[in-house]
């Protein structure tokens, strides 16, 4: 553990034994920053600066929004936490010769957006805001973050043909237990961390928990789902992937890999051609 997170630590366990209010507020800010901004990597250049830049915004924080092409056909593409929009770029050329544009932006805290924090109720709005500008969704292609963002948007209006979904969380209950796992959090931390999230983000509403949980809402994304994980990600488990395989049956193909991780797989070309792949064959049955 390096040094900021152990001062964490042996702040907030203490804290929590004599104010659970106060350690679960101070653990609530942190659990919204990302703390760091990914760059653009220098394979991605090319393609990011191809991108017509966009101007959005989510509870008045600048974002920035990107498209590839006209906006016509589009493929929404959503990233994942402390990542940003051109990790799509091996994606983007693809998309653009099957004739589809690809929209995604950069969320709050992340890239070159504004802000310093972010939730997935932030990337569900900015999703929908771009729906609103482009109409449905050919596809959504989603990477750990984003995929729990999509299948949460797919629930409450998103339009889409299909999905496809890259070391993906299933669950928005995952993302406390996972923080305060890494930050070594003990149990009192994280319950008055939940009580925060359910009064900061969900108002109140312990029933927002199941309602973004994708593994039991099966019925409300009735789309195709393609599901990439790697056996050995250290961040998102692979049970993550086995819940939805279980929810959704036949609907969802589950694909796992060996040594790809939790961030190199986005960027993996087997990875990107299987899911180009499951993206043209839908086209080519809709075209039929």
């Amino acid at each position: 553990m390096d040094p900021a997170q152990a001062l964490i630590r042996t702040t907030l366990n203490p804290a929590a034994r004599l104010s659970p209010g106060l350690a679960g507020r101070a653990a609530f800010e942190l659990f919204q920053r990302p703390l760091r901004r990914s760059r653009v990597r220098p394979a991605e250049q090319e393609v990011h600066r191809q991108a017509a830049v966009e101007r959005l915004a989510v509870n008045g924080k600048p974002v920035v929004g990107y498209r590839w092409g006209s906006g016509e056909r589009p493929v929404l593409l959503l990233h994942g936490w402390r990542s940003r929009a051109s990790r799509f770029a091996p994606y983007v050329p693809r998309l653009r010769e099957l004739g589809l544009s690809a929209v995604a932006f950069d969320a709050p805290g992340h890239g070159d957006s504004g802000g310093r924090a972010t939730s997935v109720l932030e990337f569900r709005h900015l999703a929908l805001q771009l729906q609103d500008r482009y109409g449905p969704f050919e596809a959504v292609v989603a990477h750990s973050m984003g995929v729990c963002a999509a299948f949460g948007a797919l629930a409450d209006g998103l339009r889409a043909d299909r999905l496809a979904a890259v070391s993906g969380v299933s669950e928005v209950d995952f993302f406390p237990a996972a923080f305060c796992a890494v930050l070594g959090l003990d149990a009192t931390v994280e319950r008055a961390l939940r009580r925060r999230i359910e009064h900061g983000l969900f108002g109140g509403d312990a029933g927002a928990w199941e309602r973004y949980d994708a593994a039991r809402r099966p019925v409300a994304v009735d789309l195709p789902v393609l599901v990439l994980h790697d056996e050995g990600d250290d961040v998102v488990p692979l049970s993550q992937a086995h819940r939805l395989k279980e929810a959704y049956g036949d609907r969802l193909d589950l694909v796992v890999t060996q040594g790809l991780g939790h961030r190199r797989i986005i960027a993996e070309p087997a990875v990107v051609d299987q899911v180009i792949g499951f993206l043209s064959a839908d086209l080519e049955v809709a075209a039929a």
